[in-house]
């Protein structure tokens, strides 16, 4: 009975210990997501909370430090609006301007840099010397469709059995498609010949 005593103490202590520690981990969680949101915001207008702010004009020039109010009362004059865009600054530093202008250029900013770091992949698009004008077409389509999403295009001309003597015809397919994706495409590999096979690699401009 001793003995189931103590193991029951210690179990209890042991889990109340437990509960402690994911307690404590879930707020240290909720804390860093509360700060994290907190960062991800911009203070504007009557949101600023800083007293005193460091102002900076619409047109860049350095007006001073002044109080909040007086920041306030500047920016609307201008019909604009008061940005905290330092907000770790002492004193913070605002900035008049357009904010839903600044709302847009900050997310067109983070959509290209999203599509800078997006991994380009290279799609295959094949012909042979006797494609004609019609699936040419076609495949052009599909060329523009991969290189609008950044990608690149594996032009591949292949000939099958006496096909091989048709380079001249070759050569002329592959111009036709150089010709016809000029406007949002540019020879990144000219043609080249690998036995039965002629590669050419296409890149966005």
């Amino acid at each position: 009975m001793l003995a189931f005593f103590y193991a029951s103490h210690y179990n209890r202590w042991v889990i109340l210990v437990l509960s402690r520690i994911n307690i404590e981990s879930c707020s240290c969680r909720r804390c860093r997501i509360s700060k994290r949101g907190r960062q991800d915001q911009t203070s504007v207008n009557k949101g600023i909370r800083a007293s005193q702010v460091r102002v900076v004009g619409s047109d860049g020039s350095q007006i001073g430090i002044m109080p909040i109010e007086e920041a306030l009362r500047i920016a609307g004059e201008e019909t604009l609006d008061l940005v905290e865009v330092s907000p770790d600054a002492d004193p913070p530093v605002c900035k008049i301007m357009d904010f839903g202008k600044f709302k847009y250029e900050l997310t067109k900013k983070k959509q290209e840099a999203k599509r800078k770091q997006k991994t380009t992949q290279i799609k295959e698009i094949k012909v042979r010397p006797k494609t004609d004008d019609h699936d040419l077409a076609t495949k052009v389509k599909h060329i523009e469709k991969f290189l609008s999403k950044n990608d690149k295009v594996k032009v591949t001309l292949f000939f099958r059995g006496r096909e091989v003597i048709l380079k001249e015809q070759a050569n002329t397919i592959l111009q036709k498609i150089v010709t016809m994706t000029e406007a949002f495409a540019q020879v990144e590999q000219q043609p080249k010949y690998e036995g039965r096979v002629i590669t050419m690699l296409l890149g966005p401009k």
